[in-house]
């Protein structure tokens, strides 16, 4: 009996041993965008530098746990929209979001950076995310009170991903968020002076750029080297 648990107990640790996974860490420098109620209508359209720290937990070559802090600063100018009404109301604001991001990515192709054959692939992204922004809180003679808030939001995008040497990887990526607020611009519609735009919709913020990734651990038994 005692032999039949210890192999059983030897099994489990050499599955255990085999099934540690590929971390990563990066950096992520881009441009961010925000869309709302004020400045142009495009939604990708990149006017302020952002950045952000990475960590990913490889769980096979298809799919990855990821996490991120983002420092993303939002800017937009009235003068931007090709909109005459907008250009005429020539309202502008800056902010800056804070945020912490956690989700799933998957990959379209295997990927394995100790891979010569499977060293890429595009990939997609959902993302569960709580920020940190300041709100209007108050009007007094135009002057403009403000607080902080936090508030939560719905992540997704697009990338793609490579190998530079078998721990060094870079890739291309659009993260796209819609958040479930209407004043990242600073519109409150609980004062008149502060009250502009659509409130039926909410406001979006984008981030665009090129990650650089350092990957460490043992790989996975699922992807030799090949």
């Amino acid at each position: 009996m005692n032999k039949i648990l210890l192999s059983f107990f030897g099994i489990f640790l050499i599955i255990n041993t085999n099934a540690q996974l590929l971390n990563e860490i990066g950096v992520f420098v881009g441009g961010t965008n925000y869309s709302g109620d004020i400045g142009n209508e495009f939604y990708i359209f990149p006017n302020k530098i952002g950045g952000s720290f990475m960590y990913k937990r490889n769980i096979n070559s298809r799919f990855s746990a990821r996490a991120s802090y983002s420092y993303l600063p939002i800017a937009d100018n009235d003068a931007n929209s090709f909109n005459t009404v907008r250009q005429n109301r020539n309202y502008s604001f800056t902010n800056t979001i804070h945020e912490l991001a956690f989700g799933i990515e998957f990959n379209y192709f295997d990927y394995d950076i100790m891979s010569v054959l499977n060293g890429y692939s595009p990939y997609l992204f959902v993302e569960f995310a709580g920020f940190h922004y300041k709100v209007a809180t108050s009007t007094v003679d135009e002057k403009v009170g403000y607080g902080n808030k936090i508030a939560y939001a719905i992540p997704f995008g697009i990338g793609y991903k490579s190998k530079i040497t078998d721990t060094i990887g870079y890739a291309l990526e659009l993260r796209a968020r819609y958040t479930f607020e209407d004043d990242l611009d600073y519109n409150n519609e609980d004062f008149k002076d502060l009250r502009f735009g659509n409130p039926n919709s909410d406001d979006w913020y984008f981030f665009t750029g090129v990650s650089l990734t350092y990957s460490f651990g043992r790989p996975p038994c699922f992807s030799p080297r090949r």
